[in-house]
Formats: C-alpha cells, structure tokens, sequence
C-alpha cells in the first residue's frame, strides 16, 4: 500500500506513460480499417521483397557487428600492441557519424563515376570494374561499420570486468589463448554482446536515410512511400506495427539471453593479459586501423574534400536558416525532454512502488520505437484529433476550422520526447542515485523544504547530470532524419533533412555542409563518452 506522500507522484508517473503508449495504441487501433487495394499492391509488388531484405539486412548487419565489436574488444582490453592506447578509443570515433552520412560518402567514393573508379580506369583501362556499391552487401558493410561501436564499447567493458585471474587460471589448466577467449572470456561476456547487438539491431531496422542512399528498400522506406506515394496514413501506420513487432521480439530476445548468463564480477585488470609480438602484434595494428580508417578517416577526408570543392559556396543566408531551424529544434527538445524525464526520476526515487516502477519501465519503451513508427503513429493520433476535435470547435467558435496539430511543432516535439526519454532518463537517474537520502533529511530538519530543497540541494547535485542528459539529447534529435523528415512543420528544414534532399539529387559535394556540421556536433557525446572511459581502471 502505497504512502499518501507518495501517491501524489502516480499521476506524473501514469501520465508521462501514457505519452509512450499513445503511439503504442495508436498502431493497434489502425487495423480496425484496412483498405484491401493498397495491401494487395503491397503484397504483389513489394512485401516479399520488403521482407526478405529486411531480414538479409538484419542477419548480415548482426553478424558483422558482433565479429567486428567483439574482436575490436578482445584485442584492445586484453593484448598489448602497438598503437593499443589510441586505437582504444578511437575506435568510438564512428559512434559520431550519422549512417546516412557514412552512406553518402562511401556512394560517392566508390560509384561508377566516382573519384576511385574514375581514378582505377585511367590507371589500368576503361575496361575495369568494381563491384557494384549500390547493392546489400554494400548497405551491409556501411550500416556494419556505423553501429559496431555498440557491440564494441559493451563487450569491451565485459571483458575488462571478467579480471586477470580467470584467465590465468584457463592458461593453468592447458587452455591456449584462443580456447581461453572462446571456452571463459565469451560466454561470460554473452550478455553485454546480446546487449550490444539488439541496439545494433534496433538502429538497422529504425534506418531510413542510409537504406534510401543505397536505394535498398526495407520497411522504413515502405513506410515512408506508402504516405506520400498512395496518400493512406493508415496504411503506412499498419505497416510500422510491423516494423515495431520485429523490434520488441528483438527486445524480447535481448532479455532472454541476457536472463541466461550473468556478467562477471570481479575488479578489472591491472595490465594487458597478452603481449603480442612480430607478426601478431602487426596484424592486431592493422585489423584495427584499417577499420578505424574506414569508418572515420576516409569519411571525415572525402567530407572535408567535397566541402572545400563545393559546399563552402552553400553558406548563404538559406544555410543559417537551416542552422537556427536545427538548433532550436534540438534545443527545445533537450529542455522538455530532460525536464519530463526528470519529474520521471523524482517519481522513482520519491515513491519507488510497483506501480511507478511499471510506469518507469513503459516511459522508457520509447527508445526501441523507430523514428519512423513514431511519426506516423503520432500523425494518425493529431489528424484524428483534428478531424473530430480542433475542426469542429473552431469551426464552432467562428474560426477558421483547420487542423492545428496536424504538422505542427508540438507533434514534432512529442515525438522527440517520447523516442529520446530513455537517453535522458539514464544519465538523471543515475545523478539522483547519488545523492544520499541523508542530505535532503538534513535540510528539512533545518527547515528546508519544497521548492527550496529542490532549488538549494537536489539542483546543483543534479546539474552534471542534466546537462550530459540534455547534450545527449541534443545530438541525436539532431542526427534524427525519419520523424523529422515526416512531421517537420512547413518550412522547418533542418541540416538533416538538407543532406537527405541533396543525397537524393546525387548532390554528394553540396551534402559535405550539414553532414560536416552534424558529425562535429555528434563529437560532442563521444569524447564525453571516451573520457569517461578512460577513467576506468588500468586505463
């Protein structure tokens, strides 16, 4: 049974839930109306395809994370070679690059008409070839090189915590290095790897700029056509439930392994376990630099190259706009988001009941949501509201009887809010966690309540936190292209609809501006993200 004191934060609690839940329910009560033309369409002209691209996306993208991230770890946590200390974390430098970015850039190098090839055929003749970049396994290999960083930094960090002596202990029974990675190090690492993977995962099937450079068409394309192409909200809503039920058994199974096998408990290594030499130590080098460069070097180069060719000439008056349209927006995200998920942190840590727990657990559900299933979903709830709501009040009211929430800011902006909770509610909590419940019973005891015990000691103890929140937030509401791309108002062009536009006119050198702006921003969280890393120990 609940405390008076504390039912009074089960309405904040039960109401930012409900925000998740709203796209949610949404998507279930689409089916209620299913027109059978556009379906049928679907089906004889694209579903099968969908599916089985989709499904080529997710096994090919998942197996090269995990055999990238995961031998990433294991050489840089656990062998001594040359150049180990920066490529330990300059192996996170790619968490910055947006995968529409890297998508781009890696088309515009490595197409027909592209710097290489043209290059290649005056070296050697017009008659050779490369293998074609527009394909799955070029979609493949770029969506790999953006997201292994998930399974890298969380395997890397499992394998820190296991400690030297299981290690040593497996060399003492006659293990050799790579019984020992394959028989102890690995299963104990199963699941920060499952966790790694399912964000992995969840960003693929979430993609939609990096899919439509390659024209590679996944569900978020569907989604994104179905609406424009054959104008039916409810038909491009009914195939985003379907995109969401692949997440959540992504979820579901992320959960399971992770149930399975607990992570090890011991204090970190002093020191590398294995100090490789001669050829050894040089091919450790050159698997991990090789991948860094292809996964930052080269782009930043060829951005930074096109940028001087032809997307210095875009800094007009046109491109502050687009720059002040993508600051406010990140902005204003960042400061309701990190607000609401504070009042959610309050909540858990004022009355930490089943119940608030639940609440807790659905605000955060919104961050498995892709971007795309969000905006239709969002869309479809405003339009309705709208339709039988805002119009006819209006209309009631002498007004002008047109539909306000429709592509307006708020819809964006909820829609921020409910995919990026989770990424604020993370950092907060755990500044909350901090501080000891002592200290706010001293301040009472002193005559320090409410407001004032908020303002005087929750707040200064709380800012650290907030502002890595509201940074974090910041970058990806900036990095996000599918819900921003859908429900922008009218005129609302930000640097990443600008790169999807001029990547869809094949303008590779005008796309260099806001896709240079973009990843310098998204620095911003990664060497927050590396310094905090270095600070664990042996490091």
């Amino acid at each position: 049974m609940a405390h008076p004191a504390q039912r009074r934060w089960y309405p904040i609690a039960f109401a930012i839930a409900a925000l998740v839940l709203l796209p949610l329910s949404v998507l279930l009560l689409s089916w209620h109306e299913v027109d059978q033309s556009i379906w049928a369409h679907l089906w004889q002209t694209q579903l099968p395809r969908l599916l089985a691209n989709t499904l080529l996306l997710v096994v090919g993208v998942g197996t090269g994370v995990v055999l990238l991230g995961v031998s990433l770890a294991w050489l840089t946590s656990l062998c001594e070679f040359p150049g180990r200390r920066w490529l330990d974390w300059a192996l996170m430098l790619p968490f910055a690059i947006p995968a529409y970015v890297l998508a781009f850039v890696f088309v515009g190098l490595l197409d027909f008409a592209g710097p290489l090839q043209t290059l290649a055929r005056d070296w050697f003749g017009s008659g050779l070839r490369f293998p074609r970049v527009r394909s799955s396994g070029g979609v493949i290999i770029v969506l790999v090189l953006v997201f292994y960083p998930y399974v890298y930094l969380l395997a890397r960090g499992a394998f820190l915590a296991q400690g030297k002596g299981l290690m040593e202990a497996a060399r003492v029974l006659g293990q050799s290095p790579w019984q020992a990675f394959w028989r102890v190090a690995l299963p104990m690492a199963r699941p920060a790897i499952g966790a790694g993977l399912a964000l992995a995962i969840m960003e693929t099937l979430a993609d939609f700029g990096a899919v439509s450079v390659f024209n590679f068409d996944t569900f978020t394309t569907a989604i994104y056509k179905t609406w424009y192409s054959f104008y039916s909200l409810s038909s491009a809503t009914q195939l985003a439930s379907l995109l969401l039920l692949a997440v959540l058994l992504v979820l579901y199974g992320e959960r399971r392994a992770r149930g399975a096998t607990r992570p090890a408990s011991e204090r970190p290594r002093g020191q590398p376990l294995y100090h490789l030499r001669g050829w050894q130590a040089a091919l450790a080098s050159g698997w991990c630099g090789l991948v860094f460069t292809c996964a930052f070097v080269v782009p930043m180069a060829q951005l930074l190259v096109w940028f001087f060719q032809r997307g210095r000439f875009d800094l007009d008056e046109r491109y502050v706009g687009l720059i002040l349209h993508t600051l406010y927006l990140g902005g204003l995200a960042a400061l309701l988001t990190v607000s609401v998920a504070l009042l959610l942190a309050f909540a858990r840590r004022q009355a930490p009941t089943r119940g608030i727990h639940a609440a807790v657990g659905l605000a955060n559900l919104g961050y498995a949501l892709p971007g795309s299933v969000l905006a239709v979903a969002v869309m479809l709830a405003f339009s309705y509201l709208d339709n039988h709501l805002v119009i006819p009040l209006s209309s009631w009211l002498g007004g002008a009887g047109k539909p306000l929430l429709l592509g307006s800011l708020g819809a964006l902006l909820l829609a921020y809010l409910v995919r990026f909770m989770a990424v604020a509610y993370g950092p907060l909590e755990s500044s909350l966690a901090r501080i000891r419940p002592s200290l706010p019973q001293a301040s009472r005891s002193l005559g320090v309540g409410g407001p004032q015990l908020f303002l005087r000691v929750y707040l200064p103890l709380l800012v650290p936190g907030a502002l890595s929140a509201a940074l974090l937030v910041f970058v990806d509401v900036l990095k996000e292209m599918p819900a921003t791309l859908l429900m922008r108002p009218f005129g609302w062009d930000t640097l990443s609809v600008r790169v999807f536009e001029m990547t869809s006119e094949g303008e590779w050198a005008r796309a260099a501006l806001p896709a240079l702006s973009l990843v310098l921003v998204g620095l911003l969280p990664v060497i927050g993200l590396i310094r905090r890393s270095a600070r664990q120990p042996g490091h």
